[in-house]
């Protein structure tokens, strides 16, 4: 299989993807982001069944409640946040003789209120929160969100900033469960209409530090999170290009969403990687679109 480098220079060339000059930050051409709608079409005529309340957020979320989510005990050095120019005109004077020299100017920011979103459904919890207590039948949430995460990498399926298309299903333990059981099942239908390699596999989040193992090693014993791999620019190490994950009750206990009942909620996702699964299909089909089999670019509407 090609190298990394040999398949994001493949892309790059082929005019898929545009260079930024930062690793991991690209511009996407216009059969790329036709790919990327196709999918979430896909997804959506996959997930009807669901009843699920469409919302739309900006790649953006507030930090009281990011911080309330625990996301920088976890995972700190994946986090965004946001700063911005605060200063009086000599404040300014003194940024622009940082520019100037070359120096670091970044000092001169504090940081704001927002934060760039992590993961698609983290602004959707204080959200239904504030619904108060939750109808019998729970609830289910779809979304696509951009998100960004601090990790530069030269391989073109780890980008920092890319698209999660999510679907979020809260209640009862029982019910959330129920759920991600059945997107598996629906996330497999999907990835076999592309017909792409793949397979589901336990896995952990990247935990931090010392307590981060613990914490893996216990998501992965009590299966919270699997993870459907397809070979994208190693064989013998797969990219997780689908997620579904059981949080059992974490997030219902930090924003205190109820049941019906009036119990702690329970929640459960699948995350969709939108860039991941299209850059499978282009390492797969290949980067000419009329090559590719017909059944997929009928999925896709291609």
């Amino acid at each position: 299989m090609q190298t990394q480098e040999d398949y994001l220079a493949g892309l790059l060339e082929h005019g898929l993807l545009f260079s930024t000059g930062v690793d991991g930050l690209f511009g996407r051409s216009a059969l790329f982001e036709a790919t990327v709608d196709g999918l979430n079409a896909l997804v959506t005529k996959h997930g009807d069944g669901f009843n699920a309340e469409s919302v739309t957020y900006p790649p953006s979320m507030s930090r009281v409640d990011f911080e309330k989510s625990g996301y920088l005990k976890s995972f700190p050095g994946l986090a965004g946040s946001i700063h911005s120019f605060a200063g009086d005109d000599r404040a300014h004077r003194d940024l622009l003789a940082d520019l100037e020299a070359k120096r670091d100017w970044s000092g001169r920011q504090k940081i704001t209120d927002v934060v760039l979103t992590p993961a698609a459904c983290y602004p959707l919890y204080p959200l239904a929160a504030s619904r108060g207590q939750m109808p019998k039948e729970g609830l289910c949430f779809s979304l696509c969100s951009w998100c960004f995460r601090h990790e530069p990498s030269r391989d073109p399926a780890r980008m920092q900033a890319f698209r999660q298309r999510e679907y979020v299903r809260m209640g009862t333990a029982e019910q959330v469960v129920a759920f991600r059981a059945s997107c598996i099942e629906r996330g497999e239908a999907i990835v076999q209409l592309l017909e792409l390699p793949y397979h589901l596999d336990v896995a952990n989040d990247p935990f931090f530090g010392r307590a981060g193992k613990m914490m893996a090693n216990n998501q992965r014993d009590q299966k919270l999170k699997f993870e459907m791999l397809i070979p994208i620019t190693s064989d013998e190490h797969p990219t997780a290009c689908l997620s579904f994950n059981y949080h059992q009750d974490h997030f219902g206990l930090a924003w205190g969403i109820k049941t019906a009942d009036g119990e702690v909620a329970h929640t459960a996702c699948v995350g969709f990687g939108m860039e991941r699964i299209t850059l499978a299909l282009f390492r797969h089909h290949g980067f000419e679109l009329a090559n590719w089999p017909a059944g997929v670019r009928q999925a896709l509407a291609l």
